[in-house]
């Protein structure tokens, strides 16, 4: 590692304070073995500091430029580290800003898999809490750091966790340089403010192994300048090398989860959002560390209290799990199918395609095993994570050992669908948001894994009116359906639109598959209307209660599996003219003002939660 040799860069400091220096090349930057060297290291929050390139040419610039550069705030705690140093008796000290030539990648990708170790094997750490006037806080100030909880930013950054934990002695210190305490003297309110457990602070990970998962839900909050980074600071934590590939993305995380499973048998990685906050469906491993927030208490479970667990919790009396396909627990492995693992599950018996598995980790003060729901994912029996909602299956009694391949891509896509809701806005409706999934630029993705629903929410807060759109492309389903909600009255609570959302998306999964002959919007074709085979965009109608609008549906059918969808506000008397049915476009606009013939359009009302209605437009 290169290191800052302390007093040589103290008496170029000098030097330029007396304006005694020579222009002649000084060297104070050297490279040391970190294992034999005693050394100090800074940890802090960049501002605006001094690179690599900048500090070998301090001596050969000119007055002003020299000037302009020990004014800045990275030069002085640089300063400031080194007097500390030399109080301390320590020759030399690691800065990140100026010991690492971020030009050269294989050096920067060597740092970033060595730091863990330099902070481990540092003698002293300094820290600089750069927004903290007085004393270390022990309680959380908003006024002082609204940003950051209220507390300072450095416990908000993603890198700062390892730096905290891998050091024996740290010392913190204020704005002004002076010192506030030890990481020992505010084990405490570390532990409180990182909710890293206080043995861990003192001894180190090495004393109290935690479990992935818990490891994982320190770093849940920690935010980084560059996504890749959100992995790229954790790999010391788990003992992890990499090479860094910038550009990347959410990758990173990934491909750390996988060196992860590579080196670590522990299941509880598969355990994150153990309360379903997220539904999301697809890939068993975590999109990010936030994922991990709600596992503070996961750990892990031995064999033996795994194995006997399952027997006391999921074994019908009579039957028995053997030790011997306990034996798979121990190994599973990342091969170019999937994850390789065996696990004990029992399927739902209405939804077989879902299966219900144990992990060997709990929740601690809870003795059963935390449980996952999979969903078998295509052809080669891949099961990848299943995003829906529980509380409508039943899982079968007992339990099976069986060999799972878990896919760890992404979702894969069936198609996307355009949403034109432009003019909704001009009869005072705003789309409030989507679930579970955020519509993004105005496209919809939906899923080939678990087909899953989603549901955006439109409301005119004025005319106390709110409505759901659904989209589907299951087997059986009309893939646009709009749903009412009941008219929000004065004096009574309305739902958060959330909420409401949530409830349309369990209406829509849970609604068994029935016998309506409808569009099957991934196949771009629709058998209740033969002639519409040939046109590509159908319409439909549908009438708000009590209101006097009415919401257009238009369809675009697209070759390539994009869609679009227009979403517009009539203005409806309850004459309804407009089809109530899909109908393609041209037999609309042909019959619009044909209907003469007397015959009466009917709904069927069906009065939900939330006083909420849903309509099947029946044939006219």
């Amino acid at each position: 590692m290169r290191l800052i040799n302390v007093k040589a860069f103290l008496d170029i400091e000098a030097s330029f304070r007396q304006r005694t220096y020579s222009k002649s090349k000084v060297n104070f930057l050297a490279d040391h073995d970190d294992a034999t060297t005693a050394y100090a290291i800074l940890s802090h929050r960049w501002g605006k500091e001094v690179d690599y390139r900048k500090m070998v040419k301090l001596s050969k610039m000119d007055e002003e430029g020299r000037n302009e550069l020990r004014q800045r705030d990275g030069y002085r705690k640089v300063v400031d580290s080194c007097e500390e140093a030399a109080k301390d008796g320590l020759q030399w000290l690691w800065v990140d800003t100026c010991c690492i030539d971020k030009r050269s990648s294989a050096e920067l990708s060597e740092a970033i898999n060595s730091m863990y170790r330099w902070y481990e094997n540092s003698t002293k750490c300094y820290v600089y809490l750069h927004d903290v006037d007085d004393r270390f806080p022990s309680e959380p100030d908003d006024k002082s750091f609204p940003k950051f909880n209220g507390w300072p930013e450095w416990f908000s950054r993603g890198w700062t966790l390892q730096e905290l934990i891998a050091p024996r002695d740290v010392e913190f210190f204020n704005r002004g340089w002076v010192p506030i305490g030890t990481k020992a003297q505010h084990a405490e309110d570390l532990s409180m403010i990182t909710r890293v457990p206080r043995n861990v602070l003192i001894y180190g990970l090495s004393s109290h192994r935690p479990c992935v998962a818990q490891i994982m839900s320190w770093a849940a909050d920690r935010t980084t300048s560059r996504v890749e980074d959100r992995a790229y600071s954790l790999l010391g934590l788990f003992g992890v090398h990499m090479p860094m590939l910038y550009g990347e993305g959410k990758g990173a995380f990934q491909r750390l989860q996988l060196e992860i499973i590579r080196m670590l048998n522990d299941h509880n990685i598969f355990a994150w959002d153990p309360e379903r906050k997220a539904r999301r469906a697809g890939s068993v491993l975590a999109e990010d560390p936030s994922w991990f927030r709600d596992c503070h208490d996961v750990k892990k479970m031995s064999s033996c209290a795994f194995m006997e667990e399952l027997r006391r919790q999921f074994t019908p009396k009579g039957a028995e799990i053997s030790n011997a396909e306990g034996e798979h627990l121990n190994v599973f492995s990342v091969t170019n199918g999937g994850i390789q693992i065996w696990l004990p599950f029992t399927p739902y018996s209405d939804h077989l395609s879902v299966c219900r598995v144990a992990l060997a980790c709990s929740l601690r003060g809870e003795s059963g095993p935390i449980t996952i729901d999979l969903v078998c994912a295509d052809e080669e029996s891949t099961h990848s994570r299943y995003g829906g909602t529980r509380e409508s299956l039943c899982p079968l009694p007992g339990l099976k050992f069986q060999k799972f391949y878990l896919s760890y891509r992404d979702d894969v896509q069936r198609g996307c669908i355009t949403l034109d809701d432009r003019t909704i806005f001009h009869y005072g409706f705003k789309r409030c948001g989507s679930y579970p999934r955020q519509v993004a630029n105005n496209s919809i993705s939906l899923s080939l894994l678990t087909h899953d629903p989603v549901v955006a929410v439109y409301a005119n807060d004025n005319a106390r009116v709110r409505f759901a759109v659904g989209f589907d492309d299951r087997v059986g389903r009309e893939p646009v359906q709009v749903f009412w909600d009941e008219p929000n009255v004065p004096g009574k609570t309305w739902p958060t639109w959330e909420a409401y959302a949530e409830v349309v998306y369990h209406e829509m999964r849970s609604t068994r598959s029935h016998a309506l002959r409808v569009l099957k919007l991934s196949e771009g074709e629709s058998s209740g209307d033969p002639s519409s085979n040939s046109s590509n965009s159908l319409i439909k109608h549908v009438r708000l209660p009590r209101s006097i609008c009415a919401v257009k549906i238009i369809l675009t059918r697209r070759n390539n599996g994009n869609h679009m969808v227009t979403v517009d506000i009539d203005r409806c008397t309850g004459c309804c003219h407009s089809p109530l049915e899909w109908r393609t476009l041209e037999h609309h606009k042909r019959t619009r003002f044909a209907r003469s013939d007397g015959n009466t359009a009917h709904v069927v009302y069906t009065r939900t939660e939330f006083g909420r209605h849903s309509g099947t437009i029946l044939r006219v």
